[in-house]
């Protein structure tokens, strides 16, 4: 199936590893020119090379640390400079650090703000004049289930996630005019780097082994495991794609059936 991706350029944040990093090996798969920006350039220019020897694409590594308003614009205009257009934007940070609501202070307060709520807000004011000067586009946010179901120990990626969801909702109303469509996409447990750090935080606070909450974990995904980092990617390519032409303003689960509300 064409995907209607070839020669578009895409620019996916927090890329060096991960989902971030899936998701710009899927858009390059595809044909797409790939911007990918990380804070440490060493793995961001490895995973550039990775992505660029396996698919022949493209990759543009900008080492950028997107919770900085300056270097969300400087990443989204660079690449917008050096391939001529920018037609597509997956928003993607780090996740905030764990913890319950007492054990947190304002200052952690503020910097999830910045990395979660802000990185998001900023990079789409880089992109969207960009967007609209090539007729159109994709703005596509990466959330998480938390939006949906709460998780346990994670109250600064519950709370504020939920205000990235509100900006989509929005931001697909006020630029439909514009033939940019704008989505979010809801991963659920999936085998990143981040979600081990998670698991090592889990084990830590009930003394147990890493083993056990990830069985705990599974135990409540209906398919019976996590996902893998190319399944949520496959997504968002859908959602970048011209077969998604009629898709905005929707956060989509991708999640295994985790989560178990009706909407």
């Amino acid at each position: 199936m064409d995907m209607g991706l070839q020669d578009k350029v895409a620019c996916v944040a927090a890329a060096s590893q991960g989902l971030g990093k899936a998701i710009a090996y899927g858009l390059a798969a595809e044909g797409a020119k790939v911007a990918i920006c990380a804070r440490r350039p060493e793995p961001l220019q490895a995973a550039a090379a990775e992505i660029a020897a396996a698919t022949g694409a493209e990759v543009l590594p900008i080492p950028a640390d997107v919770s900085l308003p300056a270097a969300a614009s400087r990443f989204v205009h660079t690449a917008a400079e050096h391939f001529g257009r920018l037609d597509i934007l997956v928003t993607n940070a780090g996740g905030p650090p764990p913890g319950r609501f007492l054990e947190l202070d304002a200052q952690q307060w503020g910097k999830a703000v910045d990395l979660t709520l802000m990185s998001t807000v900023n990079l789409c004011y880089a992109a969207i004049p960009h967007l609209r000067a090539a007729g159109g586009g994709r703005i596509i946010a990466m959330t998480s289930v938390s939006v949906k179901q709460p998780l346990d120990n994670l109250i600064l990626s519950n709370a504020l996630r939920l205000g990235v969801i509100g900006l989509v909702k929005t931001l697909a109303n006020e630029l439909a005019a514009d033939n940019i469509l704008v989505n979010a996409v809801c991963p659920g447990w999936t085998l990143t780097e981040r979600v081990q750090q998670l698991l090592a935080d889990r084990a830590a606070r009930r003394g147990c082994r890493v083993e056990e909450v990830l069985a705990e974990i599974v135990a409540d995904i209906p398919l019976r495991r996590m996902g893998r980092p190319e399944e949520i990617a496959n997504v968002v390519v859908f959602l970048a794609s011209q077969r998604a032409s009629f898709v905005t303003g929707t956060a989509i689960l991708v999640d295994g059936g985790f989560v178990k509300a009706a909407l």
